[in-house]
């Protein structure tokens, strides 16, 4: 008996059932086959349009599990997709007919108070790590919904509530343990392989399999003002350049945030508005609140709200405040842009972008994203846009599949009419699978070094089921 599981180059390669029982002998964890107990819990991940069969999943319970994996794909020349949270747009995650190496059963995290540190695996959740670290006062700058998975996050970059205080979530790596093509465990941090360390610092899952991540935490009061201000959107472009106007205004300790997007039936809305377009601010004072009101009292004061819901949160209870719009089981396409501005025609186009909206959940988030995160040079990390600026996502969500057309084609439109206000730069973890045209202008002059490096530590490319950065030779890069 043999099992059929896709090569490097796509093509179907003949595993004999010893070479499989010899795997299943080396790991803690399982290896399952189609039809065996938890092979569709791996498969199955966050975004519906990602349906693929795996040709053998590997369920990993710690380091050792992760070096026999790699060592099987790369031993046999077999493709080779990692999952952790299962969270990402392009679904990565998951390749059909590929070795599927998952992660999410390694969710530990230990916080160290007296250090201000957290050690944390690559299978936690954004919600783990919240919990540990609040229960210790303590926080880590991440994103907004609790389900998302910490070790993409991370690799990505890591934008939130927090960022303009405390940096991204990248920007607060002390350290990680990485198994790299080779098979062979690495120490990555300033003072070990800092060629990597530089790399995994927004170079995604290019360079190794993260199996432990080592954080610095910040004091974090337990409660935070933070809610929505909801307006109709025929308010839009009137708020959008008062936004333009206070956003650069603001303290480090507030973010806010626009979301465009029919009105769900939430509580605190009257039911008239219930499915209507409406502009929302959601805001996030992390400090004072006595000085966020002060903060916030501008932009309150604008136009005449359906609804002002700000005050006092739990912190962990803001970063869940999402997850109802954000479950799993719908379809996603996600489309984003940079923005340096917000200039008039800008603003225009996003006022009408919602008239042709195909779907409920249809939305438009911007976010205002600089202060501590703007203060880390552009070539610190491999993570390249560091000055203050404004990231889009174009979030299509929808649940029947006789959809997906209109609904992408929808997102491509408002993605193509807004392009030429693009810094040319894009958030990595924002882009669907369908955008390999855009990696490398993502990482601008920062992409040698990653090419480079890459050739260094995965020259082969075993780990190429992700935003690919493909491997130059230092010599081959300066001709």
């Amino acid at each position: 008996m043999t099992v059929q599981i896709r090569s490097l180059e796509l093509k179907p390669v003949a595993v004999s059932e010893d070479a499989v029982g010899a795997l299943r002998a080396q790991i803690r964890g399982t290896v399952a086959l189609d039809g065996e107990p938890g092979y569709e819990e791996a498969r199955t991940v966050w975004n519906a349009m990602v349906d693929r069969k795996p040709g053998l999943v590997v369920r990993a319970l710690g380091a050792a599990d992760v070096c026999a994996a790699v060592n099987f794909a790369r031993e046999n020349g077999l493709l080779i997709s990692i999952r952790s949270g299962g969270h990402q747009i392009a679904g990565h995650s998951v390749a059909e007919g590929a070795v599927l190496l998952d992660l999410s059963l390694m969710k530990s995290v230990r916080v160290d108070a007296s250090a201000k540190t957290a050690w944390v695996e690559p299978g936690a959740t954004l919600g783990d790590v919240d919990k540990e670290t609040a229960a210790n006062g303590l926080v880590l700058p991440t994103g907004i919904n609790s389900t998302t998975g910490i070790a993409g996050l991370t690799l990505g970059g890591g934008f939130g509530w927090l960022t303009r205080k405390y940096g991204m979530t990248l920007d607060n790596l002390i350290s990680a343990d990485v198994v790299t093509a080779d098979g062979k465990r690495r120490r990555a941090s300033d003072t070990e392989n800092p060629d990597l360390f530089w790399a995994i610092r927004g170079g995604g899952g290019n360079f190794g399999i993260v199996t432990g991540f080592e954080f610095a935490l910040h004091p974090m009061r337990g409660e935070v003002l933070a809610g929505l201000i909801v307006h109709p959107f025929a308010e839009a472009r009137r708020l959008y350049r008062a936004y333009r106007e206070i956003a650069p205004r603001l303290p480090e300790e507030l973010a806010v945030w626009t979301v465009c997007r029919k009105a769900p039936p939430l509580p605190f809305l009257p039911e008239d508005w219930h499915g209507r377009e409406i502009f929302v601010f959601a805001v996030c004072y992390a400090g004072d609140p006595a000085e966020g009101e002060k903060a916030l009292k501008e932009l309150r004061g604008l136009g005449k709200p359906i609804a002002d819901v700000v005050g006092p949160n739990p912190f962990t209870g803001w970063q869940t405040a999402f997850d109802p719009l954000l479950a799993p089981g719908s379809r996603n396409y996600w489309k984003s842009h940079d923005f340096a501005d917000l200039p008039d025609d800008l603003i225009d186009s996003l006022s009408r972008a919602l008239d042709d909206s195909p779907a409920p959940d249809c939305e438009i988030f911007i976010a205002q994203v600089g202060g501590a995160m703007a203060r880390v040079a552009p070539g610190e990390t491999a993570y390249p846009q560091r000055n203050a600026h404004y990231i889009m996502n174009i979030h299509t969500r929808w649940v029947d599949k006789a959809r997906d057309e209109a609904c992408r084609a929808w997102a491509r439109d408002v993605f193509k009419r807004t392009a030429p206000f693009s810094m040319g730069t894009a958030y990595i973890n924002f882009m669907p699978e369908d955008e390999t045209d855009r990696v490398n202008g993502v990482y601008g002059s920062n992409l040698k070094r990653l090419q480079e490096l890459k050739a260094k530590y995965d020259p082969g490319n075993l780990f190429r089921v992700n935003h690919n950065v493909k491997p130059v030779k230092v010599m081959e890069a300066a001709q």
